[in-house]
C-alpha cells in the first residue's frame, strides 16, 4: 500500500464534510457515545459505495443521468430535511443528556443513511481507488477490496477523534442557551448548504 494512497485518503476523509459535520453535531447535541455511534454509522455507509464500485454500478450511475439523478436528489431531500430537524431540535440530533440504547441506533442509521445518498462517493471510490491499482495487477479486486477497507478504517478512526473532541467540549456548550442557539443554526445553515452543492453536482 503506497504512501500516496494513505496520505490522500487522510485528506479525503479529514476535510469537512457531511459525515464529519454530523459526527460533530451528534457529539455536541448527545455526548462523546454518540459521536463514536455516528462515525460508525458513517463508516457503514461507506460499504454500499465500496461494493457499487468493485461490481461496477458506480460506472452505471455515473453513465446513466437518471440513476444518478434520482439518488441526487433523495440525498438533497435528505440534507435539507436534516437541516429543518436541526432547526426544530427533533431527531437524531436532539439535544439530549440520555442516550439508551435506541437513541443510538437511530444515530447510527442517520449516518448511514447520509453517506448512501450521496450519489460522489460511489463515483468518488470509482475514480479514485482505481489510481493506486496497477494495470498488471495479479489480483485487481483483493488489491480493492485492501485499499477500501483502509479507507473505512481511517474514516471511523478520523471521525471518532473528531467525535471525541466536541463529546469533550459538549458541557460548556449546552449549559449556554445563546451559544447552542447559534450553534444549532450553524449546523443547520452547513447541512442546507451541502443539500444545495449536492443539487447542483455534477456526474
Amino acid at each position: 500500500m503506497s504512501l500516496a494512497f494513505l496520505l490522500t485518503a487522510f485528506i479525503v476523509v479529514a476535510s469537512p464534510g457531511t459525515g464529519v459535520l454530523y459526527t460533530l453535531a451528534a457529539a455536541l447535541t448527545k455526548g462523546s457515545r454518540a459521536g463514536i455511534a455516528a462515525a460508525f454509522g458513517c463508516t457503514l455507509g461507506i460499504v454500499p459505495s465500496m461494493s457499487a464500485a468493485m461490481l461496477g454500478l458506480a460506472a452505471v450511475m455515473h453513465t446513466s443521468a437518471l440513476a444518478f439523478a434520482t439518488l441526487k436528489w433523495c440525498g438533497v431531500i435528505y440534507l435539507l430535511y436534516m437541516a429543518l430537524q436541526v432547526l426544530r431540535e427533533q431527531g437524531a440530533l436532539a439535544v439530549d443528556a440520555r442516550l439508551d440504547a435506541r437513541s443510538l441506533k437511530r444515530v447510527v442509521a442517520t449516518g448511514f443513511l447520509i453517506n448512501i445518498l450521496n450519489p460522489k462517493l460511489s463515483i468518488f471510490f470509482l475514480a479514485f481507488l482505481p489510481q493506486f491499482i496497477a494495470a498488471d495487477e495479479a489480483r485487481p479486486l483483493l488489491l480493492m477490496l485492501e485499499l477500501s477497507g483502509t479507507f473505512m478504517a481511517m474514516t471511523f478512526a478520523v471521525f471518532v477523534l473528531y467525535g471525541l473532541f466536541a463529546g469533550s467540549v459538549r458541557d460548556r456548550i449546552v449549559t449556554r442557551p445563546r451559544v447552542m442557539s447559534w450553534l444549532r443554526r450553524g449546523f443547520a445553515g452547513g447541512f442546507a448548504a451541502l443539500g444545495i452543492r449536492l443539487a447542483f453536482a455534477e456526474r
